[in-house]
Formats: C-alpha cells, sequence, structure tokens
C-alpha cells in the first residue's frame, strides 16, 4: 500500500488546464523530488496536498484516506514555503509554536516541544528574535522547525532553498536529509533547479 496516492490528478484555472490526469505512488519515508519549470503546476499539485487549493478531479489518499474534502488542520501534513512565511510580529519562539496553540497541550509542554525543535534545528540562540533580524538561511530554519514542531505524517517543501546562497543552500538540503533518517519524515520538494537536486 502506498504512502501517499495521487489517482488522476486535473487541476485548471479557466481554460488553463494545468495539472492532467497525475499519477503517483510514494513510499513512506521517501524524499520525493518533483522538478519541473516554472509555471509547471507543481506549487499547485502541493497547494492541493496541503488542502490550500481545490482539486477539480481525482483522489489524494495519505496511507489510504481521502485528502479531498479534509480541512488542512486535519491532514497531518506541515509545509515549508519557498519565502520562509514568518510572522514578521512574532519572535523565533512564537513562529514556532504557532501550530501548537489549537491543540489541548500546556504551555509548558509547548515550551518544551519548541525547545525541542530548535536544539535540533540549532537555533536555540535565536528564540527571542524576531524574523527580520535572522538571516536567510536561520528563516529557512525556523520555517522547517515550525514544520517538525507539529509531528506531520508528511512535509512538503516548495523550492525551500531557491532564496538562499549556495552555500546555504547546501546546509540545508544536508538538514533536511538528517532530519528524514533521524525522525522517519517523509518529504515531497518541488524545485525548478536541477544542480539543488543532484
Amino acid at each position: 500500500m502506498a504512502f501517499l496516492k495521487f489517482e488522476d490528478i486535473d487541476k485548471s484555472f479557466g481554460e488553463n488546464n494545468v495539472i492532467s490526469k497525475f499519477n503517483l505512488e510514494v513510499e513512506k519515508g521517501k524524499f520525493i523530488v518533483l522538478l519541473g519549470p516554472s509555471g509547471c503546476g507543481k506549487s499547485t499539485l502541493l497547494r492541493m496536498i496541503a488542502g490550500l487549493e481545490k482539486i477539480d478531479y481525482g483522489k489524494i489518499l495519505l496511507e489510504n484516506n481521502l485528502l479531498n474534502n479534509l480541512l488542512p488542520s486535519k491532514r497531518q501534513i506541515a509545509m515549508v514555503f519557498q519565502s520562509y512565511a514568518l510572522y514578521p510580529h512574532m519572535d523565533v519562539f512564537q513562529n514556532i509554536s504557532f501550530g501548537l496553540k489549537s491543540e489541548k497541550i500546556s504551555k509548558d509542554q509547548i515550551k518544551e516541544k519548541v525547545i525541542e525543535a530548535a536544539k535540533i534545528l540549532k537555533i536555540e540562540d535565536l528564540l527571542d528574535r524576531r524574523p527580520k533580524e535572522l538571516s536567510g538561511g536561520q528563516r529557512q530554519r525556523v520555517a522547517i522547525a515550525r514544520a517538525i514542531i507539529l509531528e506531520p505524517k508528511l512535509i512538503l517543501l516548495d523550492e525551500p532553498t531557491s532564496a538562499l546562497d549556495v552555500s546555504i543552500q547546501m546546509q540545508i538540503l544536508h538538514l533536511l536529509k538528517d532530519l528524514q533518517s533521524r525522525l522517519g519524515l517523509a518529504f515531497l520538494c518541488i524545485s525548478h533547479d536541477l544542480k539543488v537536486i543532484r
């Protein structure tokens, strides 16, 4: 049984068909990369998996559970955006813990989880800073910490290194591979950069 499965996914915007009869099966614990030029529908596919975009036709299943009509918060999926998508008025601690606020857990548990995620990503000394005080690589680490703290089954990565310098790109890619093996996470990453994928 596939961990993540796409069955005949179709998506159009008006007359423009951006995804047509897309089928794919992904095994658990894999790091899958979808490579293609800008505008070919990669980000749209990620947004449909996350529940941020409606599916016109077909099915997306995660561990054999149909995702099509589930709210984004019920999918057990986290997304790391190309632009980091951090809240500028919040410090790093608040950004990382934001997704836990809707959970029924204590402030002590939230603090414990944030500190654990921050240690894994080596950003524990940045918890009281605002995003504008961070480098691009540090911001991306915060975004990844915010994703893993939710203990998702799947993490979606939308061009996670495109806004970073080449040396920082490699650090983030090595970090993601380390997290995959250490935490048993599954990743679905999109990129248009063949060098990054290699």
